[in-house]
């Protein structure tokens, strides 16, 4: 497989440090939505963290996924957990997509939680939320994927976060009918 770049064609396999940086920003360049996966493994206490890999995968049955990194902290508690939840956030909850990516901090404190699924920790004002059931985890590289069977959902109205190039940023309504992406809404990075 080859990426191209900048008129250069990158081989993928066997790349340097900064042949992966490279991809990392090539990759960048694709627009997502910004989530925070919640659950509550029997093990241990809530655990959460923003992800941007969420995706749905099937409406007959009802499938998402998403991918967790070997790498996380939490990755065993992820991969155990019977149920977890997807919120999709709103441009609102910038703040809480910044508290879920920091590594080591009480991510729940002072939050308002309900209680979901599974006892799966549930956050308020998002855009989205799936509750879900594990259903199958696959090995992918350095992450795996896990895809959950949706049990419940609910969706409110409401502009969501993205996430693009290293920057959140805002989708608005515009005048002819359709969306534009506004990637001035925030300069710093994640």
């Amino acid at each position: 497989m080859s990426v191209r770049n900048s008129g250069k064609c990158t081989r993928v396999p066997g790349t340097t440090p900064p042949q992966l940086r490279e991809l990392r920003d090539a990759l960048g360049m694709f627009a997502t939505g910004v989530t925070i996966v919640t659950a509550r493994p029997e093990t241990s206490g809530p655990v959460g963290m923003t992800v941007n890999s969420f995706s749905s995968l099937s409406l007959d049955p009802p499938l998402v996924l998403w991918g967790v990194s070997k790498r996380a902290r939490s990755f065993e508690f992820f991969v155990s957990a019977l149920h977890w939840a997807v919120h999709v956030l709103s441009v609102e909850q910038e703040p809480l997509a910044r508290r879920f990516a920091t590594a080591g901090l009480d991510k729940f404190a002072g939050l308002p939680l309900a209680a979901g699924l599974g006892g799966v920790p549930l956050l308020d004002g998002c855009c989205a939320r799936f509750e879900c059931r594990a259903a199958a985890a696959h090995d992918a590289g350095d992450h795996v994927i896990l895809v959950g069977a949706v049990e419940r959902f609910r969706r409110d109205d409401g502009a969501a976060l993205v996430f693009r190039g290293g920057k959140f940023a805002i989708t608005v309504d515009s005048t002819q009918g359709g969306w534009q992406f506004d990637g001035a809404a925030r300069q710093d990075n994640m």
